[in-house]
């Protein structure tokens, strides 16, 4: 299953500055004007997860292969985008193809990096981004809205029904309210599907800190700076300290952060963020030729986790062998897990759990 995130903002907010640091990479031009960023940079960066080395450490692995997210960082974006303002059009097509956006606002104030509008406002710098998404959704639905309409003449009920909910989801968006945010049924969601409608992605809000900060970090306070309710979605990250730790090896990264008494990585925590929001989980599989980490989304059940392996082992599901991630490490592997009657042989109705250690039979 890959997970795509796009960092978006306003120009200088420190979207090109985090990306360097989150990929540990120079791809992306940080500089000092509006739209240094044309082209979306894309970087992998592997999830962190100990669990892998511990599993890898018991079979004997001969590779690691976590479980990885796409990070892409589009142009900067200003008001009037959804008209083609700026590289509007070509920031908004980039948005489309990615599982979630994680939206950066700085609230650092610096002479020596300019403002697009001036001023440091989080507020107005979140509600000029979703305005311009939410703008460009309803062009999307109102050319939807006709054809639906026209459609629903012939007393097709599937297709009665398909333009009652574009016009609800009109209406709606009209009145500022996020496609998101809209109540819909799960059937009304799947009937949207196939508009890949912006706001109806979830979001992440990367609050850009000033490096004094990072101590005394109150998401209440940023969640009322921004004007959102759920401090759940919120990540405090410094994205000058994360780029001095990107060009750092990730034992002296993690003995920097440990002088000034910072936990962990503004990655991790974004990572982490991001498998709650979409509600993602992780299961591995363990050998001796590898240990690999796969995800999945919360809920999935056996047949789809196997899926994500190989669309093969899904059609083909007969069981799936599960370990708990507890139960593998604590007997020191599955050889020692079966004799103690930990390994458990699971059907079609078996729901994965996050770090479940799993062996898929099939038929081919």
């Amino acid at each position: 299953m890959s997970l795509k995130i796009g960092i978006v903002g306003l120009p200088n907010v420190g979207k090109s500055t985090l990306f360097n640091a989150l990929t540990r990479t120079k791809n992306a031009l940080s500089a000092n004007y509006p739209f240094c960023t044309i082209d979306p940079n894309v970087g992998i960066v592997e999830v962190p997860d100990e669990r892998i080395k511990k599993l890898a450490e018991i079979s004997k692995s001969e590779k690691i292969i976590p479980a990885v997210v796409e990070f892409v960082d589009i142009a900067g974006l200003v008001k009037g985008a959804s008209q083609g303002e700026g590289l509007g059009n070509k920031f908004l097509a980039h948005i489309r193809e990615c599982s979630a956006i994680a939206h950066i606002v700085r609230i650092f104030d610096d002479p020596n990096v300019i403002h697009v509008h001036g001023k440091i406002d989080p507020k107005i710098d979140r509600e000029v981004i979703e305005s311009e998404l939410l703008l460009s959704d309803i062009q999307t639905v109102e050319n939807r809205l006709g054809k639906a309409t026209s459609d629903a003449k012939s007393g097709d009920k599937d297709k009665k029904l398909y333009a009652e909910v574009i016009e609800k989801v009109f209406h709606k968006m009209q009145e500022g309210t996020l496609a998101i945010d809209i109540e819909l049924s799960d059937e009304e969601r799947k009937l949207l599907h196939d508009l890949h409608l912006l706001t109806m992605k979830p979001s992440i809000y990367i609050i850009n800190l000033p490096e004094s900060e990072l101590n005394s970090v109150n998401r209440q306070k940023y969640a009322e700076l921004l004007g959102i309710a759920d401090m759940e979605k919120i990540v405090p990250i410094c994205a000058k300290l994360e780029e001095e730790c990107g060009a750092l090896q990730e034992e002296e990264a993690k003995e920097y952060l440990k002088s000034l008494n910072i936990d962990d990585t503004g990655l991790h925590h974004l990572i982490k963020t991001a498998y709650n929001i979409l509600g993602l989980i992780t299961y591995f599989t363990s050998g001796t030729k590898e240990t690999r980490a796969w995800t999945v989304r919360k809920g999935a059940l056996a047949p789809e986790a196997a899926g994500v392996i190989h669309t093969d082992f899904e059609k083909g599901f007969i069981k799936a062998e599960v370990i708990s991630y507890e139960d593998f490490i604590k007997t020191g592997g599955e050889v020692k897990a079966k004799e103690q009657g930990l390994l458990r042989i699971e059907g079609k109705e078996y729901e994965v759990k996050d770090g479940d250690v799993m062996h898929f039979r099939f038929s081919s």
